[in-house]
């Protein structure tokens, strides 16, 4: 068993941890809840040697220990899957499973042919089906999150700590997880399993342990909750979802798209695809991964110049969007799904980060005027509810949830006429999802055209007017959302067989 004694944790002026205490037995699927910036994320990185500095006790096998480094953590017996992925992109998939615990022969020299066969080993146990010499690069988000799985894998660990495993894999890909942890329960091994997905939890879990403000505030059996308990116990009130009541509502139209076509080398990734955006309407786009989901949003914002075929129109206006510049002079913002990588400058503050998108509106004299920076940056922490100490603390430093915040108040601050939106909600607690539903529905009610790209076909429902799904780089169907099925919408993004 790893138990946590009153953990307390700052971060600049920040505390993040206050006096938590956490158990993790071995056998058992412990799942960790709280909402964003509830210091989850925080506890599992003193657990698993990442930080150093902080206050308490961590008792591992009886002893006391404070780790140095993750590495010993490891060799200890305790590892981590992030939630933010750490791979390196130009090194290979191998290269990344066995960075820093590289297998020698009898010389000394790398044995690339064991780590390149171990490495194949783990990926079909994870049913990722790509050569081991894969650059990251080449792969999706969600592949990318199953090599981290991987690395976890391939040390015998006693204490695996899971946070967010499925915020970006498929239905598909959930479920090989989801047999690895039970083989690991048999092995009598110790899960901690932080996720959003309440349904998860309750079926994978054994225990529980709610976190609030840095505190813990309840532990039990999962069999004792419900999930609108948890849901107070989160959030200390109720949470409520406005759902989008769609109706007929002809909107007087903004984007026109027509014929889109994405090649990439000899492959097509998008066919022919055409729709229509209204002021004020909320487009849906659902599909399973591969679908094209992330590539038509980029396709639009002008991130595959010479590669797109097809028309785009704005107010009945034609443009020609050939860079994210183009776009954003055409009144278009994008929200990308991996804000870490395209969304932020982690080692800036959060004034710096919101002054990206409209440095020459904050000059003076050629200048940058620090003083509307830091009133942008106030205006949008107050405006979104960004939970820092200030607007001079390093966006790397807060939760996820709150750093996708400073990416929505960074092209909210260009005052947008379309807003593009890959997966807003990633990573994120029901409180911060609702408090961003509740966003999106008041930006369209001013007048924004937006376009939501989610994996969740709830989350798809409760915001969308209309609802577009792709399968196989191809749209499949539209549907209106008041008057459509979970089911209908899952058989139209399933990929027919040829």
């Amino acid at each position: 068993m790893l138990i946590a004694q009153n953990i307390t944790k700052r971060f600049s002026g920040v505390t993040a941890l206050d006096g938590v205490n956490l158990s993790l037995p071995l056998g058992q699927v412990t799942a960790i809840v709280g909402e964003n910036g509830a210091g989850k994320s925080t506890l599992m990185n003193v657990l698993s040697g990442v930080y150093q500095d902080y206050e308490g006790e961590l008792i591992w096998k009886g002893e006391t220990v404070r780790f140095a480094n993750p590495k010993e953590a490891q060799e200890a017996g305790i590892c981590i899957i992030h939630q933010e992925l750490n791979l390196i992109p130009y090194l290979s998939i191998t290269e990344n499973i066995f960075l820093g615990r590289e297998l020698t022969n009898s010389l000394g020299l790398l044995d690339q042919a064991k780590m390149k066969k171990r490495t194949g080993e783990l990926l079909e146990r994870l049913q990722l089906k790509v050569s081991p010499d894969t650059l990251i690069s080449e792969l999706k988000v969600g592949q990318q999150q199953i090599v981290e799985i991987a690395k976890a894998l391939l040390w015998d660990s006693e204490v695996i700590i899971m946070d967010e495993p499925t915020s970006a894999i498929s239905d598909r890909e959930v479920e090989v997880l989801f047999s690895v942890i039970e083989d690991l329960r048999r092995a009598n091994k110790a899960v901690a399993y932080i996720s959003h997905k309440l349904a998860e939890l309750f079926r994978m879990a054994d225990r529980f342990v709610v976190l609030r403000d840095g505190r813990t505030v309840d532990s039990g059996d999962m069999q004792d909750m419900t999930n609108d308990l948890f849901i107070r116990k989160m959030v200390g009130r109720d949470v409520q979802v406005n759902r989008r009541i769609g109706t007929d509502t002809c909107f007087e139209k903004l984007l026109q798209v027509e014929g889109i076509s994405l090649l990439n080398g000899r492959a097509t990734v998008l066919h022919d695809i055409s729709f229509e955006v209204g002021k004020g309407e909320v487009v849906g786009i659902f599909g399973l991964m591969g679908a094209g989901r992330t590539e038509l949003l980029e396709a639009i914002f002008g991130l595959h110049n010479g590669n797109v075929r097809g028309h785009l129109s704005m107010n009945n206006e034609p443009v020609k969007i050939k860079t994210p510049s183009d776009a954003i002079q055409a009144g278009m913002a994008l929200v990308p799904e991996d804000r870490k990588k395209n969304g932020l400058v982690l080692g800036m503050d959060i004034a710096g980060n919101m002054s990206l998108t409209t440095l020459e509106a904050l000059e003076s004299y050629g200048l940058l005027d620090d003083q509307s920076e830091q009133a942008l940056a106030r205006h949008y922490i107050k405006e979104l509810n960004i939970k820092t100490s200030s607007a001079q603390q390093k966006a790397k430093n807060l939760s996820g949830g709150n750093q996708q915040k400073i990416v929505l108040g960074k092209w909210l601050a260009t005052k947008p006429q379309l807003l593009l939106l890959d997966e807003p909600t990633r990573g994120i607690d029901i409180h911060a999802k609702s408090e961003i539903y509740k966003l999106i529905l008041q930006l369209a009610a001013e007048g924004l055209g937006i376009v939501v790209v989610s994996s969740e076909i709830p989350e798809i429902l409760a915001l969308s007017d209309r609802i577009l799904v792709l399968a196989e780089g191809k749209l499949t169907a539209e549907f209106p959302a008041y008057d459509v099925t979970e089911d209908e919408i899952l058989k139209a993004a399933i990929p027919q067989s040829v």
